[in-house]
């Protein structure tokens, strides 16, 4: 099993950085994630330690994406909906760069956001839609890269979309401004890159729109 030093947690891990040397590193998705051992013992304190997660998971009481998990150090992303029996929490990011695990509705515990990264057209109408930590769906549904879309975790099915334009709500998961959300005044193209103007607690910030995912 693959364990991380302690001092060297990413900064929006949302635990001491002293404590014991080491913590477990998730088993894939390394550098956008928390794996769901910390996450359960260390932040939700759900669990006291890793043998009463193991009983957890062989119970089949914990779904991450309404899909059940069996590995102790499954990766928690951002957005993610993870349930313990029949409470759900969403991965949140807080202004201060943290994850937080926010406690939701049945309902809302149904779907999840995802940003397009890419889409390959496959004929018939049909196209494949690549999407943040390794999503992949086949959809007939007109969005482009840069834009949001929210799932259906029962059936994969795109239930809204959420396009790259002025007015819609940014929230940047990378850089300088990681953390940071507002409405965007203005999109602009610069040495060949789309910039977001977003305006955030009435000052205005460019952030790369690569760097960015729609939330409304």
């Amino acid at each position: 099993m693959a364990h991380l030093k302690r001092n060297k947690i990413g900064n929006f891990w949302p635990i001491p950085r002293k404590g014991t040397k080491y913590l477990a590193l998730a088993n894939h998705n390394q550098q956008d994630s928390i794996p769901l051992v910390v996450v359960l013992r260390n932040i939700l304190k759900l669990v006291k330690n890793k043998k009463e997660l193991k009983r957890t998971l062989n119970e089949k009481q914990i779904l991450v994406n309404h899909r059940q998990v069996r590995e102790t150090n499954y990766p928690i992303c951002l957005f993610d909906v993870l349930s313990v029996g029949k409470i759900h929490f969403r991965a949140k990011l807080s202004e201060h760069k943290k994850m937080f695990f926010e406690e939701i509705k049945d309902k809302d515990a149904e779907s999840k956001i995802y940003k397009v990264l890419d889409k390959k057209i496959l004929g018939k109408g049909k196209t494949q839609l690549n999407l943040m930590y390794g999503k992949n769906i086949i959809s007939n549904e007109k969005v482009e890269i840069g834009d949001s879309v929210i799932l259906n975790l029962k059936d994969n099915k795109i239930v809204s979309k959420i396009h790259l334009e002025k007015g819609k709500t940014a929230f940047a998961i990378k850089g300088k401004h990681f953390g940071k959300s507002g409405k965007i005044l203005e999109i602009m193209e610069r040495g060949g890159k789309k910039i977001a103007k977003i305006e955030f607690k009435g000052k205005r910030i460019n952030v790369w729109t690569k760097n960015i995912i729609l939330t409304e």
